[in-house]
């Protein structure tokens, strides 16, 4: 990369490149000694992954992005898996319950699968997660709390932690209520007979043995290591620990985790390492502003997005003003999905310092991938599939095939794609949703000019020619420049049932000429209107 192309990149203001340059000030701007800098992302096993476990590698992936823009240093991401945690509560919707429901308090990975596929629960959770991120094709390496704490990994962290017990455990104390400091402990003891993880008092440490002393479920005194696995730290213990042991360079975290961040970071310090780099992201709301929560089941999970739309659209919606609370519901897909298709179209004609303010540049790393351009908008599929009343992908591909005749479902995938969200998309929120209505005297005017301007245009009339009809249609029977707004509403709620569209020009294209005229007329005879 030239130095030209540096410099434009590290002056870049987006918030990745912001992030990136944290990053390059934090490790001085020189390799560190591990050879490479280390993203991470972390992960509870305990259920599958959700939205926001896509959000947090999406965008540290970005970060990463930015930050090879804008260094030679090597960057890795780690995607880590708290899975020595002990299960606290049986999630929801397990099969077999009762096998977790007779294992709690264990880790993760002693526990048997529900499931009946993998060597425990935690193991089979952490292959759903590798899926998951495979499937998006993350770059990632894999890391394992329970292999981390029993390989030894972590034990010289560990050493250096009971070293500095009380220090520690004073870095927590001001977060926790008067009786919870009474007992707590930065170290959870795995009792030796249950196989739990205790939240007990610690009533010894021993540091020159590298021991602690605590009282067994049966009231027995025992005296185990911290080393080899037979502890666990607590969570916020636990998170320095990880950032010490790995000398971890940049992650994220959610808002709601910020006191425990600064927390963690404080023990780093006492254990004589350093903070990474990294930001709080704000959280989503539902459709009504309120935090999305599990228990209310608010708002929209990642399987229902990518039901409807591509996970690209979704990375797209993830970049988007990190650090402000968005909504999340099913009202903005088609938004989101549009937006991303007009960066990856602009993409290719930008220039190096446009290409590093599109979104698109983001989410593929710097790469444009042309089996991505799409010559519709997903929101003129959807009014497509309104206008046709049509559920059926074959319907939608044949109007396309009108529109752009060398288009096909395999060497166009993405477009193919679109038309299969399309379906369903109409299907479960558009068809439900249709309410037709007649249209008042000037609406009515305005619609017969229009069928009429219509049928007067040439066989080879283009986009523009029908797009200047439409407005003329509407200022020619009274609406003022600035009513046409209430024109192009008139049309789709009269026309298609529904409140808003893309440009009508593009629809009576992608449509036909005369399909629109018949569906024009049609509306106004009361056909729609009397069925609905």
């Amino acid at each position: 990369m030239s130095n030209d192309d540096k410099n434009t990149a590290m002056n870049c203001k987006t918030w990745p490149f912001e992030e990136a340059r944290a990053v390059l000030k934090r490790i001085g701007n020189t390799a560190p000694d591990k050879g490479y800098a280390l993203f991470e992302t972390g992960y509870g096993p305990s259920g599958l992954p959700h939205i926001g476990t896509f959000g947090e590698v999406a965008r540290t992936t970005m970060v990463m992005n930015a930050f090879r823009k804008i260094s030679d240093i090597p960057a890795k991401l780690i995607c880590f898996s708290d899975d020595m945690d002990g299960l606290r509560k049986v999630p929801l919707n397990i099969p077999n319950s009762e096998i977790l429901e007779s294992n709690l308090e264990k880790p993760l990975t002693v526990i048997p699968d529900p499931f009946g596929t993998h060597e425990s629960f935690g193991h089979h959770n952490n292959a759903r997660l590798r899926d998951f991120l495979d499937t998006f094709g993350f770059d990632y390496e894999f890391l394992s709390s329970t292999e981390c704490y029993k390989s030894g990994r972590f034990d010289e962290a560990l050493l250096n932690m009971l070293r500095n017990y009380e220090k520690v455990r004073q870095a927590v104390l001001p977060l926790l209520g008067e009786e919870r400091q009474k007992t707590y402990s930065p170290f959870l003891p795995i009792s030796p007979k249950s196989g739990k993880v205790l939240q007990v008092p610690i009533l010894e440490t021993n540091p020159d043995a590298g021991t602690i002393v605590f009282e067994d479920e049966d009231g027995e005194k025992t005296e185990i290591p911290v080393t080899g696995g037979h502890v666990k730290a607590q969570w916020r213990p636990d998170w320095a620990l990880r950032w010490y042991a790995l000398d971890v360079d940049y992650e994220m975290a959610g808002v709601d985790l910020k006191s425990a961040s600064q927390i963690a970071g404080k023990i780093v310090s006492i254990l004589g390492g350093k903070k990474p780099a990294g930001f709080h992201y704000d959280l989503f709301l539902d459709e009504k502003g309120e935090k999305i929560s599990k228990s209310k089941g608010n708002g929209l999970t990642m399987e229902e997005w990518l039901t409807y739309a591509p996970h690209e659209s979704l990375a797209y919606y993830m970049y988007l003003r990190p650090s402000s609370a968005k909504k999340l519901h099913f009202d903005v897909i088609p938004k989101a999905v549009d937006e991303y298709i007009s960066f990856i179209k602009a993409m290719p004609t930008q220039e190096e310092e446009k290409q590093l303010q599109n979104a698109a540049w983001y989410i593929h790393g710097g790469t444009i991938p042309n089996s991505q351009y799409t010559p519709i908008s997903f929101a003129l599929l959807l009014n497509l599939a309104s206008a046709a009343n049509t559920d059926n992908a074959e319907t939608l591909w044949g109007y396309i095939r009108k529109h752009k005749p060398d288009a096909t479902p395999e060497n166009a995938p993405f477009l193919d794609r679109l038309v299969g969200y399309a379906v369903k998309y109409y299907e479960d929120f558009v068809l439900p949703t249709k309410t037709y209505r007649m249209p008042d005297d000037r609406e009515r005017a305005a619609m017969e000019d229009l069928a009429k301007r219509l049928e007067a245009l040439p066989k080879d009339a283009d986009l523009d020619a029908m797009q200047t009809e439409v407005f003329s249609a509407g200022k020619e029977n009274g609406y003022e420049k600035n009513e046409l707004r209430e024109w192009f509403q008139a049309l789709y709620q009269v026309l298609l049932g529904q409140n808003q569209g893309p440009r009508f020009g593009s629809f009576i294209e992608l449509y036909g000429v005369q399909e629109s005229i018949t569906l024009i007329r049609d509306a106004l005879d009361g056909k729609f209107a009397k069925a609905a």
